[in-house]
């Protein structure tokens, strides 16, 4: 009975499919520490305000939904604001840092490049581990600048609690 039990278990927990996955962190050791995890329960993003000086990523905020997670970072520098279209969701970000964040590359399933920031620091390339999961949410840490990034992956809708 006990080994019927334990060969359940085993085989239920191996059919559950994975689907979650972080990329990160990229950037320096400073800053105060930030997550966008409950940000996604209002929906996938939908758009996203990137702030650039003419050296770093300076500020960070996404759109969940309808809903606009807190501002990061700091108030110096150049605001951009891109919408994603719908049923446009982002699939991999490239970027480079050195002690700070300095370029951002998001691409996105419907082949947009959206870049932002400046072509200088070591490089990195972050991308989901599982087939058809998305960019859900950020963390990372900031103060004047954006320190450091990372990126969580996983199916468009997992988790939303108020997605159409």
């Amino acid at each position: 009975m006990l080994l019927w039990v334990l060969l359940s278990v085993c085989c239920l927990v191996t059919a559950q499919q994975r689907s979650s996955s972080y990329s990160g962190e990229y950037g320096g050791g400073g800053g105060k520490r930030f997550s966008h995890s409950g940000n996604q329960l209002n929906g996938p993003i939908t758009a996203f305000r990137i702030r650039v000086n003419r050296n770093y990523i300076v500020g960070l905020q996404a759109q969940y939904g309808t809903t606009w997670s807190d501002y990061k970072g700091g108030k110096l520098g150049d605001l951009e604001e891109v919408f994603l279209h719908p049923g446009e969701h982002i699939i991999q970000v490239s970027g480079k840092y050195s002690s700070y964040l300095r370029l951002l590359e998001f691409v996105t399933n419907k082949g947009r490049y959206l870049r932002f920031g400046k072509d200088y620091g070591t490089s990195f390339n972050a991308v989901p581990l599982y087939p058809n999961t998305v960019l859900r949410f950020f963390s990372g840490s900031s103060g004047s600048v954006i320190d450091a990034i990372g990126f969580h992956w996983d199916y468009p809708n997992s988790g939303c609690t108020h997605c159409n």
